[in-house]
C-alpha cells in the first residue's frame, strides 16, 4: 500500500481515538463510572470486531498455531488497554480532551521511542537519533504550550 495512504490512515486512526475518548468519557460521566463506560465500549468493540472477522477472515487459524502463541499474549495487551482507556475516560472530564490527549500522546511517544530504540516486544529496532530526540523535545514544548493556562 502506498506510504501516503498509510500515513493518512494513521492520522484518521488518531482522530477516531480522540473521538471515542471524548464520547466514551461522556458515557462514563452519564453512568457516573468510567469503568462501566470502558466495559460498555469494550463489549461493543468486541461485537464490531467479531462482525469484521466474520466478514473478512478467509482461513481460521489451526489449533496448533493457537497453542503455540505465548500465553501472556492472550491477555496482557487487553489488560493494558483496559487500564489505558479507563484512565482516558476518567481524566478527560477532569482535564479536558485536548489536555488529556496531548498528555496521553506524549506518554505514548516517550514510551514508543524507548521501546523502539531497544526493539522491545520483538519489533524492529529504531535507534534514538538526534532527529527523534529533537522531535520529542518539540512535542514536550508543544504540550507545555497547549496546557499553559
Amino acid at each position: 500500500m502506498n506510504q501516503y495512504i498509510n500515513i493518512l490512515l494513521a492520522f484518521i486512526g488518531g482522530v477516531f481515538l480522540a473521538m471515542q475518548g471524548g464520547l466514551n468519557a461522556q458515557l462514563g460521566v452519564q453512568l457516573k463510572n468510567p469503568l462501566l463506560a470502558s466495559l460498555t465500549a469494550f463489549f461493543f468493540s468486541m461485537l464490531f470486531a467479531l462482525l469484521a472477522v466474520v466478514l473478512s477472515v478467509k482461513n481460521i487459524p489451526k489449533t496448533s498455531l493457537l497453542l503455540s502463541i505465548p500465553k501472556h499474549l492472550w491477555f496482557t495487551g487487553a489488560l493494558f488497554s483496559v487500564i489505558g482507556i479507563g484512565l482516558y475516560y476518567y481524566t478527560i472530564p477532569k482535564l479536558g480532551i485536548s489536555t488529556m490527549i496531548s498528555l496521553g500522546l506524549f506518554g505514548q511517544l516517550i514510551f514508543s521511542a524507548i521501546a523502539g530504540h531497544y526493539g522491545w516486544f520483538g519489533l524492529p529496532e529504531e535507534p534514538m537519533v538526534v532527529k527523534k530526540v529533537l522531535g520529542l523535545l518539540a512535542m514536550t514544548i508543544g504540550i507545555l504550550l497547549i496546557n499553559k493556562t
